[in-house]
């Protein structure tokens, strides 16, 4: 180490041929000329001048198509406690994007996933328990129909709510967890979620993709629900009944999910910016 003069000096030094290295953060190494000492002597070497050092900064530039592919391969390891899906819950609150092609692939794969089998299966055994929908009658044929309609009920409205739709109207079918703010300003950004959604360009917009999605899914239920519950009146009580449950499950998402949700990549909304959406 150097003197704050920036002198130093070495004993005891063996004769030879030696070249001094001078190192300071922030600049490039110097080495100074080579010299000999002999025996006795004192050698003063000449001034060495540092040059600063040169800096590198390396940026990567990535398609917005490629970001949000990895985001949605994120997303796809979201499992509620491990093993429910959590695909639609982005916890990256400027997450990129999706396009035409991974609203459809997203929709495909939460659509196909095995849980969702296993959650028609106990919603079905639940009607047939409660004899909903009579005209289906009891027994196994009665458990299919009903098996068949919650089924058609959950797909039809993810595809045209969180696929179709989304891509007509420019729309994002995720939900965007806040996470930060006061409970209120969660509880109304979560709620809100059910009729707002978030534009492909960021801004927020009317819900255009659910409620439609929703509609369109209760007036095609009444192509195989019974005739005794056919009419304008399901498919109003089945879009209300999907608006009320987005709602609830964004509660949810809100305020429990992220705590039981494993691989989750991000923190939502950044404090500072808190608020309304």
């Amino acid at each position: 180490m150097t003197g704050t003069d920036g002198r130093f000096s070495f004993h005891d030094v063996h004769p030879g041929s030696y070249f001094i290295l001078v190192q300071a953060k922030g600049f490039q190494p110097s080495p100074s000329a080579k010299f000999r000492v002999v025996a006795t002597q004192a050698y003063e070497i000449p001034t060495v001048e540092l040059s600063i050092a040169a800096v590198t900064t390396e940026v990567v530039v990535q398609p917005t198509e490629v970001i949000a592919a990895l985001q949605i391969k994120a997303e796809e390891q979201q499992r509620i406690s491990g093993v429910f899906p959590d695909f639609y819950t982005s916890y990256v609150w400027n997450a990129a994007p999706l396009d035409t092609k991974q609203k459809y692939s997203l929709a495909l794969r939460d659509t196909f996933d095995p849980f969702t089998f296993v959650g028609v299966s106990i919603g079905a055994g639940i009607e047939q328990a409660r004899n909903a929908f009579s005209g289906y009658g009891q027994g196994a044929q009665g458990y299919a129909k009903r098996w068949g309609a919650l089924f058609a009920n959950g797909q039809t409205s993810d595809i045209l709510s969180r696929a179709m739709f989304p891509s007509l109207f420019h729309q994002d079918p995720r939900y965007f967890y806040q996470g930060s703010g006061s409970t209120w300003s969660r509880a109304k950004h979560a709620v809100g979620f059910a009729f707002v959604a978030r534009s492909d360009s960021g801004h927020l917009m009317p819900n255009y993709s659910y409620f439609f999605g929703d509609l369109c899914s209760g007036a095609i239920s009444n192509l195989y629900y019974p005739a005794s519950s056919r009419g304008a009146s399901l498919v109003f009580t089945n879009a209300a009944i999907g608006i009320a449950g987005r709602a609830g499950q964004d509660l949810v998402r809100e305020f429990l999910s992220k705590r039981i949700t494993k691989h989750v990549p991000g923190n939502g909304k950044p404090a500072s910016n808190s608020g309304n959406p």
